[in-house]
């Protein structure tokens, strides 16, 4: 992996992680990313809440890396960063989120993609409407977000336990169920199953935390607004999302 990439905020965390289960779990869902953007290549992607650009890096210098690849990010400090760290790499540029509202942003882009977001943002329709304006015709968006609901739940409070436990970095990472609360997520339907805590820092900025995620529901919010084309899950792509980290869902621009 290039060092720039491993340099990255995220990528420390994430796939340098001291701690196996958390890399490995991280090292899938990037290769899941990649493996679904293959259709992308050659194309004008945008990267929306990128991050340290770790995806649109390596999606750069994979066999199907897109012609143009953009990252968008809410605070000025990634977005120099990110442009710093990349300066050598012209395919890849970098845009505060307040300007994708400007005139050479709009349906300009034949891929949306947006990983490890929804499930922060306090607002979904607001970004899932921008999307739309954002996209070609017959655009496409790839949203993954992670399994908060079913027997993954279970499953992921215990090994965010024990790697708190163990001294790993953001973990648990997620406000605490109550034996109810975990009740109603691994039996959670179609709708908000627990009420989510909402929280603000001193700026004034609002976000969940991964508690009472689900994902269904945002699955029914895309649904409304572009034609879902696929609905996949990682890291065992073979199991389905009720036994998976995170579910990716695809879907295409009507």
């Amino acid at each position: 992996m290039d060092s720039t990439i491993e340099e990255g905020h995220y990528a420390k965390k994430q796939l340098r992680n001291p701690f196996a289960l958390i890399r490995w779990s991280h090292h899938a869902r990037f290769a899941k990313a990649l493996k679904v953007a293959a259709a992308f290549k050659g194309q004008r992607v945008l990267d929306f809440g990128c991050g340290d650009a770790t995806f649109l890096a390596l999606l750069a210098d994979s066999p199907n890396a897109p012609a143009v690849g953009v990252g968008a990010e809410i605070e000025t400090a990634v977005v120099e960063s990110n442009r710093e760290r990349f300066a050598n790499r012209p395919a890849l540029r970098f845009v505060l989120q307040s300007e994708l509202t400007q005139p050479d942003h709009l349906g300009q882009y034949d891929a949306v993609t947006c990983m490890e977001v929804f499930e922060h943002v306090e607002n979904q329709d607001v970004y899932l409407d921008l999307f739309g304006r954002l996209l070609r015709p017959g655009g496409q968006v790839l949203i993954s977000v992670p399994v908060e609901t079913g027997p993954a739940v279970v499953l992921k409070q215990a090994a965010r336990q024990v790697a708190g436990w163990m001294g790993a970095p953001h973990y648990p990472g997620v406000s605490p169920y109550s034996w109810s609360e975990l009740t109603k997520s691994v039996f959670a339907g179609d709708l908000q199953h627990v009420e989510r805590p909402l929280n603000r820092d001193p700026s004034g900025f609002a976000s969940y935390c991964h508690k009472g995620f689900n994902w269904k529901v945002l699955r029914g919010k895309i649904a409304q607004r572009f034609t879902i084309t696929s609905i996949s899950a990682s890291p065992i792509g073979w199991l389905p999302p009720a036994l998976n980290s995170q579910v990716w869902i695809a879907a295409r621009k009507r």
